[in-house]
């Protein structure tokens, strides 16, 4: 009999990996991928520092030509000048290990429900998926009269003013990044802003990979885009794992401490016409050491719509997408059923 969504819920990663010899079918790929434990290279991506791109300049140009010349190959880079201390990204981290670290019937109060997405638990997965190895907290963060707060700990106590000043700085961050986003493309400043809109909807998830015993079994994460404008991670500045896919092959994303790792989403694959690349990724497991990381989702009103930019659309470079609205409905939509949602609104 098939497990409900509320049954695995009630069953984390966390606890079952307690002792564990053998991992259960349920997390078991079909035909496991030698990359999983044969390590693949690293991945070349460029630091960005923000804040020599605040203002035009020659050094502005250059580190805005780097930013699109990664974006449009990988879809990915790492970012510093931030806006944001060491001390704050490490009580961010912080929260996250100490909330994994308590009893589950204290995390359980966190516990999402069958209906929803937010809380404490597991990804739901269809009874014919694997399901990845790993725990996660997800919590819708801005704007905040959208919050629900039954699903947010009061345990750590500073939980929630710590995520409160995290969520602040990456709503300004946002849009300092969509901003040269536009810019290296040689696009109005507001461009991709003004397709975003005024609302920042940002959605966090805590992610927890507890050790695996069989890491050429399982994935953390398995394969897959986001369905974002765009995803702010910070990593485990200890333990690696994230796998991004280039030109056919798998490479390892190396830790850059105290920078954040940003991906580019779906969305703004749609509204650039294709010249910045949706990364597809993964996670990989650890058979001796316990892995967090911070994600944060960044997409705009479902209401909205999204489509190229007429300024990248000509006769040598065609429209590629369709103009859409909710498009992260469209995004599971085909997740579900193991399609990537950007083909469906190919044209």
């Amino acid at each position: 009999m098939a497990e409900t969504l509320e049954s695995l819920v009630f069953k984390p990663v966390q606890e079952l990996a307690v002792d564990c010899k053998t991992i259960p079918e349920r997390y078991i790929l079909k035909c496991p991928d030698e990359a999983f434990y044969v390590d693949p290279p690293v991945i070349d991506i460029p630091v960005i520092d923000l804040n020599l791109i605040q203002s035009p300049s020659p050094s502005a140009d250059q580190v805005l030509e780097k930013l699109r010349t990664s974006l449009s190959s990988c879809g990915c880079v790492q970012v510093i000048g931030h806006g944001m201390t060491n001390s704050l990204l490490d009580q961010v981290h912080s929260i996250g290990r100490d909330f994994f670290a308590l009893p589950l019937e204290e995390k359980r109060k966190c516990l999402r429900t069958a209906e929803g997405s937010e809380g404490y638990g597991n990804a739901s997965a269809h009874s014919d998926q694997i399901h990845n190895w790993s725990d996660r907290l997800y919590l819708t963060t801005s704007p905040e009269d959208q919050r629900k707060l039954k699903f947010w700990p009061q345990n750590p106590e500073n939980f929630r003013e710590t995520l409160q000043e995290y969520t602040e700085k990456l709503v300004l961050l946002n849009k300092v990044v969509l901003k040269a986003l536009s810019r290296s493309l040689n696009l109005k400043e507001s461009c991709f802003l003004d397709q975003y809109g005024e609302n920042t909807h940002l959605l966090t998830r805590f992610n927890y990979y507890p050790p695996c015993p069989r890491p050429d079994l399982a994935l953390g994460i398995k394969e897959h885009s986001d369905a974002t404008f765009i995803t702010f991670l910070l990593p485990d500045n200890e333990v690696g794992g994230l796998q991004v896919l280039k030109d056919d092959h798998w490479f390892r994303v190396p830790t850059v401490p105290n920078a954040l790792f940003i991906n580019i989403g779906d969305q703004v694959e749609i509204m650039s016409n294709g010249i910045f690349k949706s990364p597809l990724h993964r996670v990989v497991t650890n058979s001796e050491r316990e892995r967090l990381t911070v994600a944060v989702f960044c997409t705009p009103d479902s209401s909205r719509y999204i489509e190229p930019a007429e300024a990248l659309i000509s006769e040598k470079s065609p429209r590629l997408y369709k103009k859409v609205n909710n498009y992260v409905r469209i995004y599971f939509e085909n997740f579900q059923q193991g399609r990537r949602g950007i083909e469906a609104v190919k044209i």
